[in-house]
């Protein structure tokens, strides 16, 4: 699993952005925002592939 961390994320309707552009892509995941993470449970391909959508939605996603 990988975590990333979405600092800018900061209410439900970020939280619902993120999972439905995630779902569309077909991955694996779970978004918490009181972390302010998204945890991607698949291959590097999977973590790219979030990464892209993330910063495609506005977010500044960081690996950690």
């Amino acid at each position: 699993m990988t975590v990333i961390k979405v600092p800018d994320m900061h209410c439900e309707k970020c939280v619902e952005r993120i999972q439905n552009l995630l779902q569309e892509e077909g991955l694996n995941f779970q978004v918490s925002l009181e972390q302010k993470t998204v945890t991607i449970d698949g291959c590097e391909t999977c973590v790219k592939t979030a990464l892209e959508a993330l910063d495609d939605l506005g977010f500044t996603p960081e690996i950690g």
